[in-house]
C-alpha cells in the first residue's frame, strides 16, 4: 500500500504516540526486544515530518520468532523489505544491513517498526542520526526543508523522493559520526 507523501509540521503527540506504540511492542516481543526506540524524523522535537511513528526494535537475532510475535500482535510483514540503504563507503555485507520491516494495520497509528539486529551498522544509524538532529537544530532545519522540497516535487514517487533523500541522510550520518568520535561535543 502507498501513501502520498506528505511532510506535516512536527506535531508534539508523536511522544505521546509512540509511547503507547512502544508499549504495545514490548507486550508483544517480552525478553525478545531488548529496546524499543522511537527513531526518524518524528522523534526529533521540531522537525516535520511524515505523521508515520519510526520504530526500532533491537533484537539479538532476527528469526522467525519475532515474526511470529509482531504477526501475532497485528502487524503486518513487508517480506519484500529485509535490508536498508547501505551509506556509501559504507560495507555493503548484507548482513550488515539487514532487517524485519512492519507497519501496523490499516485503521491503526501508522507506524514502520524496523527490526534490527543490536551492534549491526542499520541499528547504530538510527539511534545516531535521531541524536545528532535532536542535538542540531540547525542540521534538523535542513533536512525539514529538503523533505519539503522532495516532496512537493513528489509527491506520488516514493522511489524518487527516497533516491535524493537517504543520500542527504548519509552526508548528516557522516557529520553525525564526527561528533560522536569527538565525545558528541
Amino acid at each position: 500500500m502507498s501513501h502520498r507523501i506528505e511532510i506535516v509540521e512536527y506535531d508534539p503527540r508523536w511522544a505521546d504516540e509512540f509511547a503507547a506504540l512502544a508499549a504495545e511492542l514490548r507486550a508483544a516481543l517480552g525478553a525478545l526486544a531488548i529496546a524499543v526506540d522511537h527513531i526518524g524524523s518524528t522523534s526529533v522535537p521540531g522537525l516535520a515530518a511524515k505523521d508515520v511513528i519510526d520504530v526500532q526494535v533491537t533484537v539479538a537475532a532476527l528469526g522467525d520468532e519475532v515474526a511470529r510475535a509482531m504477526l501475532a500482535a497485528g502487524f503486518t510483514h513487508r517480506v519484500d523489505i529485509t535490508a536498508d540503504h547501505v551509506p556509501a563507503g559504507a560495507d555493503p555485507a548484507p548482513a550488515l544491513w539487514a532487517k524485519l520491516y512492519f507497519q501496523t494495520k490499516p485503521g491503526a497509528l501508522r507506524a514502520h517498526v524496523h527490526v534490527r539486529v543490536l551492534g549491526a551498522p542499520n541499528q547504530h544509524y538510527a539511534l545516531l542520526f535521531r541524536d545528532y538532529l535532536r542535538a542540531h537544530p540547525e542540521a534538523a532545519a535542513a533536512l525539514a526543508e529538503i523533505k519539503r522540497q522532495l516532496a512537493a516535487r513528489f509527491p506520488d514517487d516514493a522511489d524518487s523522493y527516497y533516491a535524493i533523500k537517504d543520500p542527504v541522510c548519509d552526508v548528516i550520518w557522516n557529520a553525525a559520526r564526527e561528533w560522536d568520535e569527538h565525545g558528541r561535543t
